[in-house]
């Protein structure tokens, strides 16, 4: 089945390693002055770690707290991980990023709050597979976890090999990480969430469609309730998280 994407952000720095590399340069310094200051926390005034956490428990075929894995895209500071381990989720935790400051500072986060996660430098476009498919995960890890590096991804104005903007690729891409029967979390403040079903499932198929590519199909199988507000007679909320089960 074929399926149109919603139309393309228009490329930002925000889509750029260096502008990311400056950053959590800058995030480094302050938490070595510091130790308090573990950085930004991306979606924190929503509170979307949390609801996160809290969805967790609500999802269909998750594995039981002291099994499951989770593998976190573009982790930042590492603090979901963080999170994850304090409620109670005793399994692998993993955080990858393509900033080196980035993985730099989540290391230095999990040190001092004892998470036990691991970090690694990794970029989920363009990395050996093999670096994060290892041990029990070799097949995939039970759920994958994505908060704004989605979003940063489509704001890049890089092209893949087939010519296509990068983000393009990014659904297959990511499949590839989660085991069949395991969850795929994305949060995002540029996709609304019919356009996340979209890019994800299929469009016009709603919860039960699903989208064959490259050996990849997703069905949703949760969603996070944000605050919402109303403009122009429309009601939405500033931002989307929605759950991925990979069939």
């Amino acid at each position: 089945m074929s399926t149109s994407h919603p139309a393309h952000l228009e490329p930002s720095k925000l889509g750029t390693k260096d502008y990311w590399d400056a950053l959590y340069t800058t995030e480094l310094q302050n938490h070595a002055s510091n130790p308090e200051d573990t950085g930004t926390t991306w979606f924190s005034d929503s509170l979307a770690e949390e609801k996160l956490v809290a969805l967790l428990p609500t999802l269909p075929t998750l594995p039981p707290p002291e099994q499951a894995s989770f593998l976190d895209l573009g982790c930042g500071n590492g603090t979901l991980l963080s999170a994850l381990r304090a409620d109670g989720w005793a399994g692998r935790l993993m955080g990858v990023d393509y900033s080196e400051r980035s993985v730099e500072l989540a290391r230095n986060v999990a040190a001092q709050d004892g998470s036990g996660a691991e970090f690694e430098v990794w970029d989920v476009l363009a990395g050996d597979y093999a670096a994060v498919l290892t041990g029990e995960q070799e097949g995939g890890w039970d759920v994958v976890t994505d908060k704004g590096t989605f979003d940063a991804i489509c704001l890049s104005e890089e092209k893949d090999a087939r010519g296509r903007r990068i983000c393009e690729g990014y659904r297959d891409r990511v499949g590839r990480l989660v085991k069949r029967g395991g969850m795929l979390i994305i949060t995002s403040c540029n996709w609304t969430e019919d356009e996340l079903r979209t890019w994800f499932v299929g469009e016009g198929e709603g919860a039960e469609g699903e989208v064959e590519g490259e050996g990849v199909g997703f069905v949703e199988a949760g969603r996070i309730q944000y605050r919402t507000f109303s403009f122009g007679g429309h009601r939405g909320q500033t931002i989307s998280t929605l759950c991925f089960r990979r069939t």
